[in-house]
């Protein structure tokens, strides 16, 4: 069956048009509307328990991660880069009430866990567009800061999506709905990405570089790894995969790149990817940097991201 194509120049044009005007966040579900309240189970929050746009209304930036820890993390960083007031011991987990997912918001900045692969930063993703939308929310901006393996880049390089592509190297993501394959564009906007780059070159302490991302659904053998439980190539035939990879622009591997753009993509959503390589695929399959330098790798997009948002706050000339 030849997959159906979904993507925003399929849009209602005055739902299009009302977003553009106001910057409001969108969803693209024409149910919503009708129903009489909005759990958003994952999150522990809802349109009738929760004042939603009085919670986070003032939100201008959303940032996502894979661990719990780093995000929380970060938003501790953000607390200080901010020069917000007090000491940040009042962040809390706006999400306590769930085991699924932890949030934290620092001022504009909302910083969020997404868990590993495709499905689990999906959910998320559908209810903080809700949550945005529901808290009329404007002008958003929402950036994945993650890890992942280099492909010809040495360690710590930090790679900001340029086009992320799926394991055909195709730059889209598909989705399986009612027993058909819809879709979906994998752009992110290249305005921001440049901007990003741009703060990265300013920081100069570490290389950082535009390049295609590679999506997989496994770690393993949907990277071509030889050291999981199960390995059908061989090493020739893994290092053939990852020049073809390479010569299609390829810098890095990880698992939530094209449903994070898509679904982006569709509601209308800046974003971008920040990922730092802790390897490069080239040389080996398994991470061995000692703890200490694999922390300072994963603080190298949070450095990034911050010096971004506090220039678009005006914090920095």
């Amino acid at each position: 069956m030849a997959p159906i194509l979904t993507n925003s120049s399929e849009v209602n044009a005055s739902e299009r048009s009302d977003n553009e005007e106001n910057g409001t966040v969108c969803v693209r579900n024409p149910h919503l509307a009708s129903m009489p309240e909005d759990v958003l189970y994952h999150f522990d929050l809802g349109t009738k328990t929760h004042n939603l746009q009085a919670m986070f209304g003032d939100v201008k930036f959303v940032c996502v991660g894979g661990s719990a820890n780093r995000m929380r993390g970060f938003a501790e960083f953000m607390y200080t880069e901010l020069g917000l007031t007090g000491d940040g011991s009042d962040i809390r987990d706006i999400c306590a009430g769930t085991d699924r997912y932890s949030m934290y918001k620092t001022g504009p900045v909302l910083s969020i866990n997404h868990g590993m692969g495709v499905p689990s930063i999906s959910i998320m993703l559908h209810e903080l567009i809700k949550l945005l939308h529901h808290a009329k929310c404007r002008d958003v901006t929402i950036i994945r800061l993650g890890t992942s393996g280099g492909i010809g880049l040495d360690p710590g390089t930090v790679v900001i999506t340029g086009t992320a592509v799926n394991s055909f190297l195709q730059p889209q993501f598909d989705q399986v709905v009612l027993g058909k394959v819809i879709t979906r564009s994998t752009e992110l906007d290249k305005d921001l990405a440049q901007e990003l780059l741009n703060c990265g070159r300013a920081i100069g302490s570490y290389p950082t570089i535009i390049g295609n991302t590679m999506c997989t659904h496994d770690f393993y053998e949907g990277q071509g790894r030889l050291d999981g439980a199960l390995c059908s190539f061989s090493n020739e035939e893994k290092l053939d995969y990852l020049k073809k990879a390479y010569r299609a622009g390829v810098r890095n591997i990880e698992m939530e790149s094209t449903v994070f753009a898509a679904m982006c993509h569709r509601c209308d959503l800046k974003a971008a990817i920040v990922c730092v390589t802790l390897l490069n695929r080239f040389d080996g399959d398994q991470i061995t940097s000692p703890h200490e330098v694999l922390l300072e790798y994963q603080r190298r997009p949070q450095k990034i991201v911050s010096m971004f948002i506090k220039k678009q706050l005006g914090l920095l000339k």
